[in-house]
């Protein structure tokens, strides 16, 4: 999750090519054994930025999800993720990998309340409903 700013929070999200085209958090799915290097290798070849660890959160995971994936039974998984805070800004100019998204863009938090619960990652809300609660993440 990239914070885009103190006075107007804001998450940057994917339109991933796979899956049921749902909105996807710029975040990677980190295989067991992962590590912070994951991260930073992810968002640079997903996003074309560097991943820049947001200073009051550090390189430690600030949340932890756990939910069943979308498709056919056989196809479904469960997906245990570890969400990271990035810094960034709205003003950053990012390089999406078009072979793995149609296209990335900010959303704030009441443009995600609004959306289609079907099209958005079911636990975003959720998280970013928490990290409001902290205070200005400046």
């Amino acid at each position: 999750m990239l914070a885009g700013g103190p006075r107007r929070p804001r998450s940057r999200l994917r339109h991933h090519r796979r899956g049921q085209g749902e909105p996807r958090l710029t975040s990677s799915t980190n295989s067991p054994g992962g590590t912070v290097e994951t991260v930073r290798r992810e968002v640079l070849e997903e996003l074309g930025v560097p991943a820049v660890f947001h200073p009051r959160f550090g390189e430690r995971p600030t949340f932890l999800t756990v939910s069943r994936t979308v498709g056919s039974p056989a196809e479904q998984h469960v997906d245990v993720s570890l969400w990271f805070v990035l810094s960034g800004s709205r003003g950053q100019t990012f390089v999406p990998d078009f072979g793995e998204f149609h296209g990335v863009r900010w959303w704030t938090p009441q443009e995600v309340a609004d959306a289609d619960p079907a099209t958005v990652e079911p636990h975003l809300g959720r998280v970013l409903g928490k990290l409001l609660t902290l205070g200005p993440v400046s």
